[in-house]
C-alpha cells in the first residue's frame, strides 16, 4: 500500500508531549503511529523570515516535516481568518463573523505556501490526507501545481447548512479547492448532507444515486466517518490516573461529595455559560442538592489574540462569581472554575472519579471528550454521560441523557437525574455507550477513511 502523508495545521513532534492537544492531534499521533507515515504542517514557531526549507524528525514508523510561519501570516490566516471568519460560521455565531478580504487572501496564500513546501516531500504513489478548515483549499492548491496524488480532506467541525454557508463571500472560491480532493469526510450524516445541499443549491452540482459528486468540473467521494478514540488505552490510562498527585488532591478535596466534571478549551461553541446557569437553576429547584457535589469546570486557555475569546472569559469569570456568591458555604462552593491546562492522564484520572460528565456543546464536530469519559468509567460504578444533542457523539452515544444546551431547564433536570439515577441504570446505559466506542474506535475511522482513499480512482491535476 502507497505511504499515507497526513497535512494538518499543527503537527505535535516527537518531542512534545500532549496535554490538551485536541482530538485532532491525538487521533494522527495514536494512528499514524501504528501505521506509519509522513506527518506534514506547522511547527508551531513564528518567524519574520523562515527558512525556505522544512524542518525534519522521525520516531518509529512516523516522519514529520514542519515549518515555521511569519506573524502577519499567522495573524491573516489563523487569527483573523480560520478563527474569526471559519470557526464561528461553522458552529452558526453568524453574529460574531468577522470577514475581510485581506485576510482571505493571506488565508489562501498560506495554504498556497503549505503546498509549496509539502511538494518535496511527496512521492509518486503517495495519499495524501489533508485535515480541518484551517486547509480547505489545499488540496486545489496541490492542484494547481501539477499534484496528481489522490488527496482526502476531513473536516472535524461541523458543516452549517446553506442558508449559513452563503453568509461568506468568497465561498466558491474556498469549495472549489475543496472540491479538488477525491474523498471528502465529516463527522456525522448531518454534515455530508449539508455538503451535498451545497452542491446541489449554490455550486450547480449533482450528487449521484451511489453517493458520488460531480461539481466545479471534478468528480469526488464523500462520506460520513465518525471519529473515535483509542477506548481501552484510554481506559488504562484512567486507572493508572489515580496516582498522579492531582488525582488525590481533587478527591481529598471532594470529600464525600460528588463530582460532576467538564472538560473543555475555552471557546464560545462549548456551552459553558449556558452550563454554569444549568447549575445555577438546578441549585435554585433542586435545594437537597446544596453542598452535596461540586461542578469542576477545566477550561483550558484558548485563542487569546481573538476578541470574542476574551470576551467569553469575561463573560465566565462573571458568571461563576455571581452563582458561587449566591449559593456557596463556608466549606463549599458549586462550581470550581479552573482556566488552565492539565496532562492527559491527569484529566482521565478526573473522568474516572466524576459521577457526571457534562458535555453540552451549542455545537460541537465529534466532542472526543464525550467518548473519553466514557472510556474513563469504573464498570462495577460508572457515572454519567450528559450530552449535547448538537455534538456530533450524540449520533452513536444515544444512551447518555441527551439534551437542547439551550434549555436551561432540560439541563438543569438532566443533572437532577444523573446525580440520582441508580446503579443498574448507570451500568446499562455505560456498556451500550462502551460498546458503541470500543467498536467504532480510532483505528476503525482511520481504516474506513484510508481503505476509500487508496480505493478512489485516480484523477489528473487541474
Amino acid at each position: 500500500m502507497s505511504r499515507l502523508v497526513v497535512v494538518s495545521n499543527r503537527v505535535i513532534l516527537p518531542s512534545e508531549r500532549i496535554q490538551r492537544a485536541g482530538g485532532l492531534a491525538v487521533a494522527i499521533r495514536e494512528a499514524l503511529g501504528r501505521s506509519g507515515g509522513l506527518w506534514f504542517g506547522w511547527s508551531g514557531e513564528l518567524n519574520e523570515a523562515p527558512e525556505a526549507k522544512t524542518q525534519t524528525a522521525s520516531k518509529g514508523k512516523m516522519e514529520f516535516a514542519v515549518f515555521d510561519l511569519t506573524p502577519s501570516e499567522f495573524d491573516g490566516f489563523y487569527n483573523h481568518f480560520a478563527n474569526s471568519t471559519l470557526w464561528p460560521l461553522f458552529h452558526y455565531r453568524i453574529g460574531l463573523v468577522k470577514f475581510s478580504r485581506a485576510a482571505l487572501q493571506t488565508y489562501l496564500e498560506v495554504n498556497g505556501r503549505f503546498a509549496e513546501m509539502l511538494i518535496p516531500h511527496l512521492k509518486p504513489d503517495d495519499a495524501i490526507w489533508i485535515h480541518d478548515y484551517q486547509l480547505l483549499p489545499l488540496a486545489g492548491e496541490l492542484r494547481k501545481r501539477g499534484v496528481a496524488n489522490k488527496i482526502g480532506f476531513f473536516l472535524h467541525i461541523p458543516l452549517p447548512g446553506v442558508d449559513t454557508l452563503a453568509v461568506l463571500p468568497g465561498l466558491n472560491t474556498l469549495m472549489r479547492g475543496l472540491a479538488a480532493a477525491d474523498v471528502i469526510g465529516f463527522q456525522t450524516e448531518r454534515d455530508l448532507q449539508s455538503f451535498k445541499d451545497y452542491v446541489r443549491q449554490e455550486a450547480g452540482g449533482t450528487v449521484g444515486p451511489n453517493g458520488t459528486i460531480s461539481c466545479f468540473d471534478r468528480t469526488l467521494e464523500a462520506g460520513a466517518f465518525p471519529i473515535g478514540i483509542d477506548a481501552r488505552a484510554f481506559a488504562a490510562l484512567a486507572e493508572k490516573a489515580v496516582d498522579r498527585p492531582e488525582y488525590q488532591q481533587l478527591k481529598e478535596g471532594l470529600g464525600s461529595r460528588k463530582l460532576m466534571i467538564a472538560i473543555d478549551r475555552l471557546d464560545y461553541s462549548k456551552g459553558i455559560p449556558q452550563r454554569f446557569e444549568a447549575c445555577e437553576e438546578m441549585l435554585r429547584t433542586h435545594p437537597e442538592h446544596r453542598g452535596a457535589f461540586e461542578l469542576v469546570q477545566i477550561a483550558s486557555p484558548s485563542r487569546t489574540d481573538v476578541a470574542s475569546y476574551r470576551d467569553l472569559r469575561r463573560e465566565i469569570d462573571r458568571l461563576s462569581g455571581r452563582i458561587n456568591g449566591a449559593y456557596s458555604e463556608v466549606h463549599w462552593a458549586p462550581i470550581r472554575y479552573i482556566n488552565r491546562t492539565y496532562p492527559r492522564q491527569s484529566l482521565a484520572g478526573f473522568c474516572r472519579m466524576a459521577q457526571v460528565g457534562v458535555v453540552t456543546p451549542l455545537r460541537d464536530g465529534m466532542n472526543m471528550v464525550a467518548k473519553e469519559y466514557v472510556a474513563a468509567q469504573d464498570p462495577a460504578d460508572p457515572g454519567v454521560l450528559i450530552l449535547s444533542r448538537f455534538a456530533g457523539a450524540a449520533a452513536e452515544l444515544g444512551s447518555a441523557l441527551i439534551v437542547n444546551p439551550f434549555d436551561v431547564d432540560q439541563c438543569a433536570n438532566a443533572l437532577h437525574r444523573a446525580l440520582t439515577m441508580p446503579l443498574d441504570e448507570r451500568q446499562a446505559r455505560w456498556r451500550t455507550a462502551m460498546d458503541a466506542i470500543t467498536r467504532n474506535d480510532v483505528k476503525a475511522w482511520w481504516s474506513s477513511f484510508t481503505t476509500r482513499l487508496h480505493a478512489a480512482p485516480a484523477r489528473a491535476a487541474a
